[in-house]
């Protein structure tokens, strides 16, 4: 085994609950090299258990990389293109309160090599932190460290524990949490306030302790539990004896394109520039020093723009397309845009979908699938709070054009 395909090999993830899924009837399925469950059998109960209930989602597919060393802090400083991490302040006796804001690792010309996000797991300057990757941007990752962090400096290293992620959607998450996951300390109004990346992190004795944190991928309320697989084994069965649901990767898809959320590996690669996925309001701090990248993504905030956007496409009752497809729109006979991801969205009453299209293409306007001549489908705009829809978007059953 190379010395790179040893060190992706002692980062990826382990299969702890496997068992678990088997008996729940799990149906399972690839991501990017990964297994995951699809589903249990009856996606449709899964997303209304989401929505509406409690569901729990094991996305322990999703890999940790610590990293150490004299000044990891400051040497990740000028790798990542947003905001580091807080020290971790004292809120309670055996809880802490910090964040892990979202964001990029980009290449010199302003690509993504992957998002991230980055936990402070100590303070001071030698304190370590842990990153959080999507599986589909791990290789790309390690082989821009290997390039950009200075061994003398910072190093990366498995996390000492085996370390998964669950996430907790639905009405009930709040009580829950505080109860089952916190002991107490942290009180309901608190958790419910916090801001995407915002933790708080029980003191358990472990390397990470079990650390809270506001996830705001999909649009119902949920928050991800990031910890050693004992603990979140432990917590899974528990969760499930007070009525949680577990969902799939299949549901997960379904609300995060709903939220319009970008996903690395499916919206996102390295072909992708921030300012083109929307994502810079969120990724990107315009107020930190020098990174990698920043050239770029300064030159396109003050003096520039881009060629395509990500947006939300409503397909309407059209069957729905494969990722890939064109979309062609009004006075324009070349492609000018493509589909990435696609569901069939009990939220919207119809299928949609997320891809990216020509600037030209002013939403709210419509393309064509397929061809020119193909069925008509209408080009939302998504920002930092989801689909932007106008008057008639969403038929009546579902809302008249207004979602929860």
């Amino acid at each position: 085994m190379s010395g790179s395909a040893a060190l992706l090999a002692a980062f990826v993830g382990l299969e702890p609950l496997a068992a678990e899924h088997d008996a729940a009837g799990a149906v399972w399925g690839d991501h990017f090299g990964t297994r995951v469950v699809r589903h249990y059998g009856q996606p449709e109960g899964e997303y209304t258990a989401a929505v509406d209930g409690g569901a729990l989602f094991d996305r322990s597919h999703r890999v940790f990389v610590r990293v150490e060393g004299r000044a990891p802090a400051q040497m990740i400083t000028g790798i990542v293109s947003g905001r580091m991490p807080p020290e971790p302040e004292e809120r309670d006796e055996g809880i802490t309160g910090s964040s892990a804001p979202p964001s990029t690792v980009l290449t010199p010309k302003g690509k993504l090599v992957t998002d991230l996000r980055v936990f402070r797991l100590e303070g001071g300057a030698s304190g370590a932190l842990l990153l959080d990757v999507p599986r589909a941007g791990l290789e790309g990752l390690l082989e821009h460290l290997k390039m950009y962090l200075p061994p003398r400096m910072a190093r990366l290293v498995p996390p000492g524990e085996s370390l998964g992620m669950l996430t907790l959607t639905g009405h009930q998450v709040v009580s829950i949490l505080t109860r089952e996951a916190l002991g107490l300390r942290v009180d309901p109004p608190e958790l419910a306030a916090l801001e995407e990346g915002e933790e708080r992190v029980l003191l358990d004795g472990s390397e990470t302790g079990l650390r809270v944190v506001r996830c705001a991928d999909v649009h119902p309320m949920a928050f991800d539990l990031v910890g050693p697989h004992s603990t979140l084994g432990s917590l899974w069965r528990r969760f499930v004896e007070l009525g949680f649901r577990p969902a799939g990767h299949g549901v997960w898809e379904t609300l995060r394109i709903e939220r319009g959320r970008p996903a690395y590996g499916v919206e996102l690669d390295r072909d992708v520039l921030p300012p083109e996925a929307g994502i810079d309001e969120r990724m990107i701090d315009h107020h930190k020093g020098c990174y990698t990248g920043q050239e770029v993504i300064v030159r396109v905030r003050d003096r520039g723009r881009v060629n395509r956007h990500l947006r939300g496409i409503l397909l309407g009752d059209q069957p729905t397309p494969s990722p890939g497809t064109p979309l062609f729109v009004e006075g324009r006979d070349r492609e000018a845009g493509e589909i990435r991801s696609t569901a069939q969205s009990p939220r919207f009453g119809q299928g949609v979908a997320l891809g990216f299209v020509r600037r030209e293409a002013e939403p709210p306007t419509r393309a064509w699938l397929g061809s020119p001549d193909g069925p008509e489908v209408r080009v939302r705009a998504i920002g930092a709070a989801g689909w932007k829809l106008v008057e008639g978007d969403v038929p009546p059953r579902v809302g008249n054009g207004v979602l929860p």
